[in-house]
């Protein structure tokens, strides 16, 4: 039966801290707390399983036969190691994210741009308190009211208030 030990992936624990939130740390220390204590019992552990003692069984099972019939079973067992059928999905995921992470950046820039626009339209225009109402329809177009579609009072459709 061959033996294998599985390597496992070393963990840079001190950026991955660096990104766990204030909130959530407690969680993080315990996660921590857990894989150490696993690592440590696995390190434990020897490379191969012991060895059995089949001559010992033999002198000790009264039923002749039986000892050997389960040493040969033994010698044929092959448990097979797991097959990785995650990985390929969790790579694609991670392509699909990462285009949608660069897509969000890329529209998040954009905004940022008109916001600053819109912002600097605002630190130039004249103060409110000395703004009049030919100013501030200026400024803002939408707050104009048609006097002359629109003759009376609120001076917009009702269904725009």
């Amino acid at each position: 039966m061959a033996s294998r030990r599985f390597a496992v992936k070393a963990l840079d624990w001190a950026a991955f801290a660096e990104r766990i939130p204030p909130n959530q740390r407690g969680m993080f220390n315990a996660l921590k707390t857990r894989s150490d204590a696993i690592a440590a019992k696995l390190s434990s552990l020897p490379e191969s399983p012991p060895a059995v003692d089949w001559s010992y069984y033999r002198s000790t099972v009264a039923k002749a036969g039986l000892v050997d019939e389960f040493e040969k079973k033994f010698k044929a067992l092959q448990i097979p190691a797991p097959v990785d059928t995650e990985t390929s999905a969790i790579n694609a995921q991670e392509v699909k994210a990462n285009a949608d992470a660069t897509a969000y950046v890329e529209s998040s820039k954009a905004r940022v741009a008109e916001y600053e626009k819109e912002l600097e339209k605002f630190n130039n225009m004249i103060p409110f308190d000395q703004m009049t109402i030919e100013d501030l329809n200026k400024v803002f177009p939408e707050t104009k009211l048609d006097m002359v579609k629109y003759p009376y009072w609120p001076h917009k459709p009702i269904a725009d208030l």
